[in-house]
């Protein structure tokens, strides 16, 4: 009899015991995953700025802004215009074969930068390659304002915006910049310098006046 009761009471024990010490391991399994380790995030930061107005060309001495606006500075027909890319990998992971792409506004003509250049849908496209965690890269695009006669005839001041975005297999960022073009006022005519020449003409018409005056004076006298 004893026997058969401390057999009950052992197993009585052993179901109290077991779902209060499974379920825990359960619950913790299924919250941090087959290995522990949290997943992998993948994520990339793209700034796109513009210099702004100047004659340098060198593309680092410039004070670079995310945009222009009307009352800021105003590029010109034929002036130089840099742009400034960074591209930064927040992923807690490296990220592989970071491919760039620039689409270039109506009235900029690019010259000088990274890539190829497609004429067809203005596009530069370039290979940023491998970005370890928190790696950041800078890239400069040199581009110049298309002449005057191939800017707008209706329009004396617009803007222009450049994008670029920024692409790995796992990770998709992109960004814009602005720019305003001013053109040159044509049509007016050059007031002519007061020379000895004109000096001259203007003294000779002085007194063919003075001289008609006289003489229609006299002619009413008489």
């Amino acid at each position: 009899m004893k026997k058969y009761l401390f057999s009950f009471i052992v197993l009585f024990l052993i179901t109290l015991y077991v779902p209060r010490y499974t379920l825990p391991v359960i619950a913790q399994y299924g919250q941090y995953g087959q290995y522990g380790q949290p997943s992998p995030s993948y994520s990339i930061l793209v700034d796109k700025m513009v210099g702004m107005p100047g004659a340098s060309n060198d593309a680092t001495s410039y004070k670079y802004v995310d945009n222009l606006s009307v009352s800021d500075p105003r590029f010109a027909p034929d002036q130089v215009v840099f742009f400034k890319i960074k591209i930064k990998n927040t992923s807690s992971t490296k990220l592989v074969g970071m491919e760039v792409r620039d689409t270039i506004p109506s009235y900029l003509i690019p010259v000088e930068g990274p890539g190829n250049y497609n004429d067809k849908t203005r596009e530069i496209v370039w290979n940023a390659g491998d970005f370890d965690v928190d790696q950041e890269k800078t890239f400069y695009i040199k581009m110049k304002v298309a002449p005057q006669a191939s800017l707008p005839a209706d329009k004396g001041l617009f803007c222009v915006t450049n994008f670029v975005k920024a692409t790995s297999s796992n990770a998709y960022d992109d960004d814009t910049s602005q720019l305003c073009i001013e053109k040159q006022v044509t049509g007016i005519s050059k007031v002519p310098s007061a020379g000895p020449e004109m000096g001259i003409m203007m003294l000779a018409g002085n007194l063919l006046a003075a001289g008609i005056g006289i003489y229609l004076r006299k002619k009413q006298i008489n």
